[in-house]
C-alpha cells in the first residue's frame, strides 16, 4: 500500500521485491501496526517523507534473506522492525549515546519504505529478535506505541500518581506497565467519551474522565499522548510541585500561552523523540513479565485506508494492526 501524494489515500501497487544490501535482511511481513505517526505522514503533518512511500513501522515478520555481513539472523528468524531504521554512529548525538537524536537518522515508513507490504528490508542491527510468543498482532503495537510510551514513562521518574492524556494505543499499553510497577493511573479522554473512559478502567486506570476535568488528586507526572497542544497547560495544572509533563507525540498542535504560575514550583515540560534500541531491549521482556495485552482491531493489508480512517476519527479502540500474511 503506497502513499504517492500527501493527503490522498494509499494505493495498492505490485512492486518488485526489495533486495537486501550489505548488513540488511529481507523480511516476509506477517503484521504491521497502524500508528498515529503513519497518519501524520499521510496527512502531511510531518514534512519531507520519501515519496512514493510504503508506510508502516511496527513490523513483525520472518527473515527470508540476508545481505553480506549479517550475523545472528538466519532465514526463518522472527523479528520486529521499529521506527528507528538507521543511525550514523558518528555525529555528536550518537557519540553521546543518544542515537534517537542522530542528525542523519533514517526512519522506517517515513524516509525508507516500511511494513504496509508483503516484503520489506531492514538494517539487521535495528531489528529486534523475537521469540514465538506472543502472536504477531500482539507484538506489533509494542514496536512503537509501546516503545514510545515506555520511554515517556521512564521520563516520569518515580511518579506514583500518573496521568495519561489521550487513551489510545500507547496509553493502554503504558497503563498496564505502570500498574505492574505499582503506580496509580488516571486517564483523560475526549470530553464525553464514556466508552473510552470505560476502556481505560478496564486496562488498569483507577479513575478516568474528560480531558478538561481536574483529577481527583494532584498528579506526580502526566504523559500527553494526544496531539493536542491545549492539553499541555491542562496537564501542568493537574501536576503538583516538581511534577513532570511529558509530551510523547512526534507532532502536536500549537501549545497556547499559559501563566507562569502553573509552571512554577519546579514543574517540568519535556518531549520524547523517537526511540533507542536499548528501549526495545528493556521493554519487550518487561511487557512479557507484566502480562501486557494489546486490545487489537485487525485489518487486511488492502484495507489500510480504512484502518487509518478509523484512527483519524477516534473510533479505533486500542491498537490497529494490518494482517499481511
Amino acid at each position: 500500500m503506497v502513499l504517492e501524494r500527501i493527503g490522498e489515500p494509499l494505493i495498492e501497487r505490485q512492486l518488485p521485491d526489495p533486495e537486501p544490501r550489505s548488513g540488511e535482511v529481507l523480511i516476509s511481513v506477517a503484521a504491521c501496526g497502524v500508528c498515529r505517526t503513519d497518519l501524520h505522514v499521510v496527512d502531511g503533518e510531518l514534512s519531507s517523507p520519501k515519496l512514493p512511500l510504503v508506510p508502516g513501522h511496527q513490523i513483525v515478520g520472518r527473515v527470508i534473506g540476508v545481505g553480506l555481513g549479517v550475523e545472528g539472523l538466519d532465514p526463518g528468524a522472527r523479528v520486529g522492525v521499529p521506527w528507528l531504521a538507521w543511525t550514523c554512529g558518528e555525529c555528536r548525538q550518537c557519540r553521546a549515546g543518544r542515537e534517537n537524536l542522530c542528525e542523519r537518522a533514517v526512519f522506517t515508513g517515513y524516509t525508507r519504505d516500511g511494513g504496509y507490504a508483503e516484503r520489506t528490508v531492514a538494517d539487521a542491527r535495528y531489528t529486534f529478535p523475537l521469540g514465538e510468543e506472543p502472536s504477531d498482532e500482539q507484538v506489533a503495537p509494542l514496536l512503537c506505541a509501546g516503545l514510545i510510551g515506555y520511554r515517556a514513562l521512564r521520563m516520569c521518574g518515580e511518579a506514583e500518581r500518573l496521568g495519561l492524556y489521550g487513551f489510545g494505543s500507547s496509553a493502554h499499553l503504558v497503563a498496564q506497565i505502570a500498574v505492574h510497577q505499582g503506580r496509580r493511573v488516571f486517564a483523560f479522554t475526549r470530553d464525553g467519551d464514556a466508552e473510552g473512559q470505560d476502556f481505560a478502567r478496564r486496562v488498569g486506570a483507577e479513575w478516568s474522565g474528560d480531558s478538561s476535568a481536574a483529577p481527583p488528586e494532584e498528579l506526580d507526572a502526566a504523559i500527553v499522548f494526544a496531539p493536542v497542544g491545549s492539553l499541555v497547560p491542562a496537564a501542568l495544572r493537574a501536576v503538583g510541585p516538581a511534577g513532570r509533563v511529558v509530551c510523547a507525540g512526534i507532532h502536536m498542535s500549537e501549545i497556547p500561552a499559559f501563566p507562569y504560575e502553573i509552571l512554577w514550583e519546579e514543574r517540568q515540560i519535556r518531549s520524547v523523540a523517537n526511540l533507542t534500541r536499548a528501549d526495545g531491549d528493556q521493554l519487550l521482556p518487561l511487557a512479557a513479565e507484566a502480562g501486557v495485552r494489546a486490545e487489537v482491531t485487525t485489518y487486511p493489508l488492502g484495507e489500510a485506508n480504512r484502518a487509518l480512517a478509523d484512527l483519524r476519527s477516534g473510533s479505533l479502540e486500542g491498537s490497529g494492526v494490518l494482517i499481511v500474511s
